[in-house]
């Protein structure tokens, strides 16, 4: 017998490149994956400030600000009302963070997935580079002996 209970929740929404994000948690989990974007600030309908920068933090603390200052970009979700995605003409992400006639356009510059980086141990490198190294000593030292044999294989 199903729950009657369960019947009346909705289900979570789901958006997919385009919608309307009110839940200041899904706006920072959201923004998180940002690293390098263009930004526009936008008043009045008219753009005051534009730029490249790192988005170096994104919070929720409702004492904070915003602040983008020396290409480093720090995003408090407390600031704005709500997180406007949609796509550009060219298929981009575009991030719109609003708050009443205040705007904050975010175009990634860099996508969030990105190469795993591979971790080389030091000891490792060092046994590598030797190898390296002593095979080329080796075809060194066997040039120079072939250079000085004469043609019966006697060394001078």
């Amino acid at each position: 017998m199903l729950d009657s209970s369960s019947d009346s929740r909705l289900p979570a929404p789901c958006i997919v490149d385009i919608g309307t994000i009110v839940n200041k948690r899904d706006m920072q989990r959201i923004l998180s994956d940002l690293d390098r974007v263009r930004y526009v600030y936008i008043q009045e309908g008219k753009p005051q400030s534009r730029g490249e920068g790192r988005v170096m933090e994104v919070f929720a603390d409702p004492g904070q600000l915003t602040a983008i200052a020396n290409q480093s970009i720090y995003i408090n979700v407390c600031s704005f009302d709500y997180l406007e995605l949609r796509q550009g003409p060219k298929s981009e992400a575009i991030f719109d963070l609003i708050e009443g006639d205040r705007q904050l356009r975010l175009t990634p510059v860099s996508t969030p997935i990105k190469p795993t980086p591979t971790t080389i141990e030091p000891d490792a490198l060092e046994a590598v580079l030797a190898r390296v190294i002593s095979a080329k000593l080796d075809a060194q030292i066997d040039a120079q002996l072939d250079a000085q044999m004469d043609e019966d294989g006697t060394v001078w």
